[in-house]
């Protein structure tokens, strides 16, 4: 599939392909929704092969390389979007719903289902899914009806779907209730009352005393030491695929400001924020 965009977003269809083009990756930097409404063959993404079916979603995200083996003729929706969709805005509601679309990118990137199909847990959701695609497309390529207003907030209904539809972890225990722990941990990682030990005791009828100790015999890590590094995740998410500055980082993810966010770094990666940045884009 071609890798080049020149627009803050750009929507494909294609129908019942037998083969698809592929040209090698540019130094373009954009996110990738792909929808196969049907076909079969395999999805070659990074070198890795995805058996792929009707009805399925792929995401992909800068630096990936994907390419089809098509065995049956195959239709796909395509949305690529680029970065800049998350650069903040002197407009308080702008910043808002940059936030809130990246927080839907953030989940879909540290989920552990990135690298296979999304699996959709409802055919009301498949239906949903399908029926987006089809306003998104319409839309866009109509040039009298199509409005951006439209086009952004069907792309955040499709990534709220996709968010609610991934795993943050996958651990096989007799029990959900971890995986339960650590998706509410995630879920609300900006809020620092919801996920204290407090807060996560009382939202799983666990006791209080216990709440640490389960965790850490369940994961083999300290809730604390999980949430830190999890927020040192996001953080480099943020650093690799945003314009946002070291202390605005700190601000969204609750650190004291951009020299805790440093000396954090610093412990967990080996290097400060700043420097990570530069390495990133050097790479």
């Amino acid at each position: 599939m071609p890798r080049t965009i020149f627009e803050n977003i750009v929507i494909q269809h294609f129908e019942n392909q037998a083969s698809f083009e592929y040209c090698p990756y540019t130094a373009i930097r954009f996110f990738e929704i792909l929808f196969i409404e049907k076909g079969n063959g395999k999805l070659i993404v990074n070198g890795h092969s995805i058996p792929y079916s009707d009805n399925q979603l792929f995401i992909l995200v800068p630096n990936d390389k994907y390419t089809f083996n098509v065995e049956q003729a195959t239709t796909v929706n395509t949305i690529k979007f680029l970065n800049s969709f998350f650069t903040g805005s002197s407009e308080d509601n702008d910043d808002k719903q940059r936030k809130e679309w990246f927080k839907k990118i953030e989940t879909i990137l540290h989920s552990t289902n990135r690298n296979t199909n999304i699996e959709l847990k409802s055919e009301a959701e498949r239906n949903n899914i399908l029926a987006m695609f089809n306003i998104i497309c319409i839309e866009y390529h109509d040039q009298e009806l199509k409005s951006d207003l439209i086009l952004k907030n069907t792309l955040h209904s499709i990534l709220h779907i996709i968010s609610r539809n991934v795993n943050y972890v996958s651990i096989k225990t007799a029990s959900s209730k971890i995986q339960e722990i650590v998706n509410y941990i995630h879920t609300n990682i900006y809020d620092a009352d919801l996920i204290s030990n407090t807060a996560i005791a009382e939202q799983f009828n666990i006791s209080d005393n216990y709440v640490g100790q389960y965790f850490n015999k369940q994961m083999g890590i300290s809730i604390k030491k999980y949430i830190l590094t999890y927020k040192v995740k996001l953080a480099e998410t943020r650093l690799n695929y945003t314009d946002l500055t070291l202390s605005e980082i700190a601000m969204e993810l609750g650190f004291t400001d951009s020299s805790h966010l440093d000396k954090t770094f610093i412990a967990y990666k080996g290097l400060a924020a700043g420097a990570f940045r530069l390495q990133s884009k050097n790479k």
